[in-house]
């Protein structure tokens, strides 16, 4: 997929892996302010906006946390270009969802035409080929065939189901767990494969940027968690110069 930016776009925003839960209001307010306030033409949400996502009809339901969530959406995409992009946490996020918000679903990877470049977006989990036992994981849930059959389930069942992987994956976290990085191979890969030299990506937890040869960049967003310390709430920001590239800046969404 390939995504041409309007003219009239100035500034991008960038950010993923904010996995927003109802246990966690402290990010979740850190990421709201953001979206009413963030001064950027388009917002990218590269992958695990939520800690996880059972189906879009749990939006539907009123005064949840949820439905909250989706008035934000809604809000900045009434005055900005929204774009939402699956990760490995809420992949079941669908078209119902994004036509709820107003936002556009984003193919996994898809190139940015902005500022004389062409920028690859990705979530970056499939990027991460050692961990076999996850890709293997990827395949089967990606399939229409389980998510029809997951999303068969009464609603209060999958988020009952959503718990014990939440359970599971909280006392994993507790191990000393080696996770895998992108692959350096896949990655140049796709560059060659996208005609580009930048990619941004999330998933990994692991901020920051890599060369992975002369002129192929990967750049790696932060994940969001407002209660550490210091509070981790990165967005990286594209914004066009008078010569028409791009500057590329980090910011904080949490305001000291």
């Amino acid at each position: 997929m390939e995504l041409q930016a309007p003219s009239r776009w100035r500034c991008a925003d960038f950010i993923s892996d904010l996995h927003l839960q109802a246990s966690d209001r402290v990010t979740f307010a850190a990421w709201a302010a953001y979206m009413r306030s963030t001064s950027a033409d388009a917002i990218f949400i590269l992958g695990d906006l939520f800690e996880v996502w059972v189906g879009d009809d749990a939006a539907q339901v009123a005064h949840t946390f949820e439905a909250e969530c989706v008035a934000i959406l809604q809000e900045a995409s009434a005055r900005l270009a929204l774009y939402i992009m699956q990760g490995n946490r809420d992949f079941l996020m669908g078209p119902a969802l994004m036509e709820q918000c107003k936002a556009t679903a984003l193919h996994d990877p898809t190139i940015l035409v902005f500022a004389k470049q062409r920028w690859i977006l990705s979530h970056g989990d499939a990027l991460c080929v050692d961990d076999t036992d996850y890709q293997s994981f990827r395949r089967q849930v990606r399939s229409a065939t389980w998510q029809q059959s997951f999303l068969a389930h009464p609603l209060e069942e999958r988020k009952a189901i959503a718990r014990g992987i939440r359970e599971t994956s909280e006392s994993r976290k507790q191990e000393t767990v080696v996770y895998a990085d992108v692959d350096g191979a896949e990655a140049l890969a796709l560059m060659a494969r996208s005609q580009a030299n930048q990619l941004i990506h999330g998933h990994t937890h692991r901020p920051g940027q890599h060369r992975l040869a002369a002129e192929k960049i990967r750049n790696v967003l932060s994940d969001w968690d407002a209660n550490a310390a210091p509070p981790r709430a990165e967005v990286l920001r594209l914004a066009l110069q008078a010569d028409g590239t791009a500057l590329m800046t980090r910011l904080s969404a949490v305001i000291a």
